[in-house]
């Protein structure tokens, strides 16, 4: 098979494509035929070298894909070779082949392409994971989406707006914050020259956001904590940011908020197919009644990695990124 591997840590002319030897599927495992894989920011963290696979997992890299299932392993049951698929994976999707635990295994939705497939995994699995799974975000309730011309924003804005909740959300030029209004969104807040606290609560009669959805970390932590309501949640997902902020325990307390925060691609497999049987549950159905869609700026081929990266650095992008194969 060929595959994506980063030699040494830098920009992404460390990523090159090898010949590697095919995966055989073990107990409990698929191999699928990758039509395309999804980029994700934590794969450019992986390929500087600050956000190394799991222990145990592949050096290639990549964390969902869609394809044909190739091989089926022991102790598998439901799928059969030449079945749709899409997979949410530790590592290994920027590849021709990849072994998949079958929990991490989901079914194309109905309508959806195959190669579209692959914006799917990543995005529905953290969304609903934190949410909805985690903080329990409800009809009626405000959601603040932070970065929402992305992939995971722009999949959050429409799926909580599909299940009742209201959407304000901030993004970075007038044209993505215009894609964020056709989505759903009620409020786009320019994060360059607008207080995103201020219009919070401008537009929620100064009740603030039940929950926040942030990708920001330690630069916004102050911020979000005084845009969350009585009982927000504040959920962190990314550390675009930085790590470390100073955080006012009494504000928090006063609040009797909660500040949540997750990875998914460390998860035990059992965890990541509890969240993927879900997702299958609840989120594919309005993606097959297309009320929630995926969202796809740009195929690009996999031989050509390296400006998939470099475009996904750019910012310019709206929605997902995909590597294909063919």
């Amino acid at each position: 098979m060929r595959a994506v591997l980063a030699e040494g840590a830098g920009g992404p002319e460390v990523l090159v494509v090898r010949d590697l030897p095919d995966p055989a599927p073990g107990p409990g495992e698929v191999v699928l035929a990758v039509a395309a894989a999804g980029l994700n920011r934590a794969d450019l963290l992986q390929r500087q070298g600050f956000y190394p696979p799991p222990p145990g997992a592949s050096d290639v890299l990549g964390m969902e894909c869609s394809g044909t299932v190739a091989a089926v392993g022991t102790e598998v049951k439901g799928w059969a070779v030449g079945d749709q698929a899409c997979a949410l994976l530790s590592a290994g999707a920027y590849a021709t082949q990849v072994a998949v635990p079958v929990g991490q295994l989901m079914p194309v939705p109905e309508g959806v392409d195959l190669v579209a497939a692959a914006a799917l995994p990543e995005v529905a699995g953290t969304v609903w994971s934190n949410v909805f799974m985690l903080a329990a975000l409800q009809p009626g309730e405000v959601l603040l989406v932070h970065g929402g011309a992305g992939g995971i924003g722009s999949f959050a804005i429409q799926l909580a707006t599909q299940l009742g909740a209201r959407v304000l959300t901030t993004a970075g030029t007038a044209e993505k914050r215009d894609f964020c209004l056709t989505l759903g969104a009620e409020v786009a807040i320019d994060y360059h020259d607008e207080d995103f606290v201020e219009v919070v609560k401008e537009h929620t009669g100064g009740a603030g956001a039940n929950v926040v959805l942030d990708n920001m970390g330690a630069v916004y932590l102050e911020r979000n904590v005084s845009a969350l309501a009585t009982e927000g949640r504040l959920v962190v997902i990314g550390l675009q940011g930085g790590t470390k902020g100073e955080l006012d325990l009494n504000a928090l307390m006063r609040k009797r908020a909660a500040i949540l925060a997750t990875t998914l691609r460390a998860r035990p497999s059992e965890e990541k197919a509890a969240i993927c049987a879900s997702v299958v549950e609840h989120v594919w159905p309005l993606v097959a009644e297309g009320k929630v869609r995926e969202i796809v700026d740009t195929t690009i081929p996999l031989d050509d990695v390296r400006r998939a990266h470099e475009l996904m650095e750019s910012g310019t992008h709206t929605g997902k990124i995909l590597l294909t194969t063919s």
